[in-house]
């Protein structure tokens, strides 16, 4: 992946986007509960794909907004897929973009179509920012073929410092509509519950394949432990995120920050699958 330098006559979207880079990427620490709590995620929606899809598997990244994962994943050899609501990012994926195959398809992710469809389907930090996370899971699961993937990071709605409404209790999702695909922690809507998370998988036609809780208080920088980061060494930090994802299930709903879950589509053959 290129490292691009800030240039005055970007435009907004792409400064942010190099903000966010520089903080994921490019090592700008200042916050350093968001840059180790972003390797905690990159590192387990990686693993995530990797465990059952290898290289030359098609993958759409939906929502994709500055690529990093879609370079990513092209870079290691899979045929990825770059969605974004805004189009002018596209340019900016480029400009990072060094090997591998990723192809564009800019536009709203509930309206996109395709001729095939893909071995799996990347929806990362995305369901929390619609109004109805229920369509939006059943459309992304219709873009991929049976024995497919849908890999989805969100932040856990179990979380003891979540005051967002539970989805499986809103009577009228609808009434969000008009707040729907703001980014960022204000753009939230409804931050998914674990034990929300099967049913809405079921109505979609999909199973739960494998779900996993991560990223603790501390390595997060929460509950004003973000100074502490920059005394404590990143080894014992690591430390302590493995620990904590050793938590029994109760305690883990509540102290740990994000969940992934990889879904299957049918059936799904056993071991890692690529198409020729």
């Amino acid at each position: 992946m290129k490292p691009l330098e800030l240039q005055p006559d970007w435009a907004d979207s792409w400064k942010l986007s190099h903000a966010y880079d520089l903080m994921e990427l490019w090592g700008d620490t200042r916050h350093r509960g968001y840059a180790y709590a972003y390797a905690n995620r990159r590192q387990a929606t990686l693993a995530l794909l990797a465990d059952v899809l290898a290289p030359g598997a098609r993958v759409l990244d939906i929502a994709a907004a500055q690529g990093n994962f879609s370079i990513a994943l092209a870079e290691r050899g899979y045929r990825v897929t770059w969605n974004d609501l805004r189009a002018e990012l596209e340019a900016y994926v480029r400009l990072k973009h060094r090997s591998g195959e990723i192809r564009y398809a800019p536009g709203n992710a509930f309206e996109l179509q395709f001729d095939e469809p893909f071995d799996a389907v990347l929806i990362t930090e995305v369901i929390e920012h619609v109004a109805h996370p229920d369509e939006f899971l059943r459309h992304a699961a219709r873009l991929v073929q049976p024995g497919g993937y849908v890999v989805m990071t969100t932040p856990n709605g179990g979380y003891f410092r979540n005051r967002l409404p539970r989805f499986s209790e809103c009577a009228d999702p609808a009434r969000f509509e008009a707040g729907q695909f703001r980014p960022d922690a204000d753009g939230h809507i409804f931050l998914l519950h674990p034990d929300e998370v099967p049913p809405l998988a079921a109505k979609a036609g999909l199973v739960v394949d494998r779900f996993a809780l991560f990223t603790n208080p501390l390595t997060n920088g929460h509950v004003k432990t973000e100074r502490l980061l920059h005394l404590l060494p990143r080894g014992w930090v690591e430390a302590g995120e493995r620990l904590s994802q050793c938590l029994p299930g109760p305690l883990a709903r509540r102290l740990l920050v994000q969940m992934g879950v990889r879904f299957r589509q049918g059936a799904a053959p056993a071991g890692p699958q690529a198409r020729p």
